[in-house]
């Protein structure tokens, strides 16, 4: 059951293959959890071995910044201010600004914890699908070095292009303009090893 989802998930990484024999398929953090792929990684990276399949690891460097994502989401997902539809992604700065206008409110007795663990889960993930053909991506070296998708696409075997997107950034500069309790997070992460997590940004 559990390679079934974990299949039906990735089959739209999977259908980039353009005129190569092997599949490759595309882990964020959210997915690692919600596919099930940490509890039964030995099926899924002996799967990898038998069927040449290659894996992509997407990442993010401030753990903060997806959180704040992921909470902004769910409001979507629940609110859909929209016109009453949800929208993970946007394609204009006008539906961007009103995704941007809710600001979430963390639990700060939660967040260091929370953090930790999407740090061990990476971690896990990394170790468990070691031995597997794979490469590693972070969200922010993409937006600030678009060579990276050269990267990609040389990992992935096909011709070099140029590649665009149309989506609009939601969350744009400093994360203090995007968060209810913005001096509570301050406090927690000050002097943690998460601090800098409070002013890393990228620009685009």
């Amino acid at each position: 059951m559990i390679l079934s989802k974990f299949k039906f998930r990735c089959n739209v990484t999977k259908s980039l293959h353009l005129n190569s024999s092997f599949a490759r398929w595309a882990f964020d953090s959210t997915a690692l959890q919600i596919l099930g792929v940490m509890q039964h990684h030995e099926e899924i990276v002996e799967y990898f071995k038998t069927r040449g399949v290659s894996a992509i690891f997407l990442f993010r460097r401030n753990l903060l910044r997806r959180m704040i994502s992921i909470l902004a989401n769910s409001y979507d997902r629940e609110v859909k201010p929209l016109n009453g539809t949800h929208k993970s992604h946007v394609h204009s700065p006008r539906e961007a600004g009103i995704l941007a206008k809710y600001k979430p409110l963390i639990n700060t007795t939660l967040l260091i914890p929370n953090l930790k663990q999407v740090e061990d889960t990476a971690a896990k993930a990394l170790e468990y699908f070691k031995i597997t053909r794979h490469i590693i991506l972070y969200y922010e070296d993409i937006v600030k070095n678009h060579t990276k998708l050269l990267d990609v696409q040389d990992f992935l075997k096909v011709p070099q292009r140029e590649l665009k997107s149309r989506q609009v950034k939601i969350h744009k500069g400093a994360l203090s303009n995007y968060v209810e309790n913005w001096d509570e997070v301050q406090k927690s992460l000050k002097g943690t090893h998460y601090e800098n997590l409070l002013t890393g940004d990228y620009r685009k």
